[in-house]
């Protein structure tokens, strides 16, 4: 009698389904941000989470109406939503384990596209169990809620606007609420504990399966206790922070002579303060020969503007080698503007907007001797931020001779790569361009004008530098710096597939780094492999 009069009460029936549809989106946002610090936020990766779980609600929805038609008992359904809440919970303490395991082995399995594919058994190892079981839920519903046919689409169509409804606020809670304030380990837990409250009040009116409930509390708790304070960069210690955003992920490390900001955990650089205030010795430095070109140190007023600001690695550099330059910043995180000023000593006279940096130039007038472009979304370059249309903003926001400097992060020979798309791209909107290839680095900076002057008269300004570091510096600028010849490659609006040319190209880079481990592994098995750390 018990379950009859509990699944006569259609609002809990319907709130099972709104907390149900709640949790699917809650997670499936959750899974964005547990993959991102490895495999990026692109849209590859998004395609990933999407696609997969897609397969998971699809065969969850399936065996859950023949199972709900051969046995239609609402106990199994709710041990379903037990079992789901404490595999979600497990996530935050054992997903990062998996998710660099899987890597591990595919290093030694895949020759390509290693990324798409470590993403994806993650995917599938990590949350297709418990969004299969949550797929279930619908279907199962539909049996106990449909007293007869005459109400039938009324019913099914009120369960329908409950998962809905649940949906979109588990869209933006976990987006605007939860993952900023708490972070994802706890955002899992949240929703987790959702689905095994709505679980616990049915055995609990029923009076079932009392080891069980009490096994899975148990385990949610152990879940609670060990995954809550977790790390994604576990095998790093001492930590200056660690956190996320609504953007990123968020890694703050020091070393002996320098501040690193990092929005990877295996990949990347994005913003460094060296304690001695030396040149950082990557492409920031190369970067420096923009404000020269421009002739910023006989200018009155200069000005310059960072798109991709950081933590400010540029912006205090300008402000050191060039007296009197005005520097501004935009940056779409607000939180890297508030760890710049809290461990990289952004100066005070430098403004920072917090804004999406082509958003910015459509909504100013003013006009800068040199726009510096290093906006980045994760490792990969915002497709906004790489197309003709984009390039031509810039070009109308410099002065007349004015110099535009773009850092690209992955330099690769194949043809058709990246960087040539870019160069192209940049080439068709600007009369002059030059590259130079950073020392020791994949990356690569670009110099564009509209004035081809100003770069023939690069190596006489040089010559005026009395800065001797900066201008021993800018004289292996000079004399690495070579012409771009432009292309047919072009990036659009319309048409920019960055993140899928990024990823070819940071496949390229991680199949050189393994290739010596392969090669052991070959030769000397797994424990030759141990033995080469």
């Amino acid at each position: 009698m018990g379950t009859k009069k509990i699944l006569k009460n259609k609002y809990y029936l319907y709130m099972t389904e709104f907390f149900a549809g709640m949790s699917v989106m809650a997670v499936e946002l959750g899974a964005s941000r547990l993959l991102a610090p490895y495999f990026s936020s692109s849209q590859i990766v998004w395609t990933i989470i999407i696609g997969t779980i897609m397969i998971a609600m699809a065969l969850g929805n399936i065996w859950g109406g023949k199972s709900a038609d051969k046995n239609p008992d609402p106990d199994k359904l709710y041990m379903r939503l037990i079992i789901a809440a404490v595999w979600i919970a497990a996530i935050p303490l054992a997903g990062k384990y998996i998710i660099l395991g899987i890597s591990g082995l595919l290093v030694f399995a895949v020759n390509s596209n290693l990324l798409i594919w470590a993403a994806f058994l993650a995917c599938m190892v990590i949350f297709v169990f418990p969004l299969f079981l949550l797929g279930t839920v619908t279907p199962s519903l539909v049996k106990y809620t449909v007293d007869s046919l005459d109400d039938s689409g009324k019913t099914v169509g009120t369960l329908g606007a409950f998962n809905t409804i649940g949906s979109i606020i588990g869209t933006f809670v976990p987006t605007f609420v939860t993952i900023p304030a708490v972070g994802t380990s706890i955002t899992f837990l949240i929703f987790s504990g959702i689905l095994l409250v709505l679980g616990l009040v049915y055995f609990i009116s029923t009076k079932a399966k009392p080891v069980k409930c009490g096994v899975s509390v148990f385990l949610f708790l152990l879940c609670s206790i060990f995954g809550s304070a977790g790390k994604f960069a576990f095998w790093e210690s001492g930590l200056l922070y660690e956190g996320e955003s609504i953007y990123n992920y968020l890694q703050v490390k020091e070393d002996e002579d320098s501040v690193i900001l990092s929005t990877n955990v295996l990949f990347g650089v994005q913003s460094i303060m060296k304690k001695d205030d030396s040149l950082t010795g990557m492409y920031y430095d190369y970067a420096l020969a923009a404000p020269v070109m421009a002739g910023i140190p006989k200018k009155e007023a200069p000005s310059i503007l960072v798109l991709g600001m950081g933590t400010g690695t540029y912006a205090r550099q300008c402000q050191r080698y060039f007296d009197g330059v005005s520097v501004e910043g935009v940056e779409i995180d607000q939180k890297i503007t508030n760890l710049a000023g809290e461990y990289f000593k952004l100066p005070e006279a430098v403004k920072v907007t917090t804004y999406d940096g082509r958003a910015y130039l459509n909504a100013v007038d003013e006009k800068y001797d040199v726009i510096m472009v290093d906006a980045y979304q994760d490792i990969t370059i915002p497709f906004q931020m790489s197309s003709k249309e984009f390039f031509t903003m810039v070009r109308n926001h410099l002065t007349d001779d004015g110099i535009m400097v773009v850092n690209m992060n992955m330099h690769a020979e194949k043809e058709g790569n990246i960087n040539q798309y870019l160069s192209d791209t940049i080439a068709s909107v600007f009369d002059a361009v030059y590259t130079v290839d950073v020392e020791n680095s994949t990356n690569r900076v670009l110099f564009a004008s509209e004035s081809p002057e100003d770069m023939d008269s690069f190596g006489a300004r040089v010559k005026e530098i009395e800065d001797r570091e900066l201008k021993t510096l800018m004289e292996k600028v000079e004399g690495s710096m070579e012409p771009y010849e432009k292309g047919g490659y072009l990036l659009t609006d319309d048409q920019a597939p960055v993140e899928l040319l990024g990823m070819e190209v940071i496949d390229e880079l991680i199949q050189d780094e393994v290739g010596y481990y392969k090669q052991v592994f070959k030769e000397e098995g797994i424990q030759g492999v141990l033995e080469s750390f």
